[in-house]
């Protein structure tokens, strides 16, 4: 399968942040392994130390560890704290930007919700 990269970003960290969001998401648990360096290599068409350098972002922000033998796994409290960070960088640097747009077409309240309902959300 052939994987389209964005350019804005290194591979690394658009890795990094497919991990992420399977762990916000619950795709991968606390306590359950990421899949394997030479896995995701594969799966992705990357060079295993591209996957590697993503994992060990991972590990020293404190998301996973490494098990000897074992592999990378999500440590208990990954998703909390994770979900809490994620909160707290979207209401400092992206709702700011939102709420401007907001204003700026002259969107009221029940509009939004309005269209949040409409798409079944």
């Amino acid at each position: 399968m052939t994987q389209a990269w964005r350019d804005d970003q290194p591979i690394w960290r658009q890795i990094k942040d497919r991990v992420l969001a399977a762990i916000l998401d619950g795709g991968i648990k606390e306590g359950e392994p990421l899949p394997s360096v030479r896995q995701v290599a594969l799966d992705l068409q990357v060079n295993p130390l591209t996957v590697s350098k993503a994992y060990q972002e991972l590990a020293d922000e404190g998301l996973v560890e490494r098990r000897r033998g074992l592999g990378m796994f999500v440590i208990d409290g990954a998703r909390t704290g994770l979900s809490a960070s994620e909160r707290t960088t979207f209401l400092k640097e992206e709702w700011p930007i939102v709420v401007t747009r907001i204003r700026r077409l002259g969107l009221s309240v029940q509009e939004l919700l309005k269209e949040v309902e409409g798409n079944g959300q």
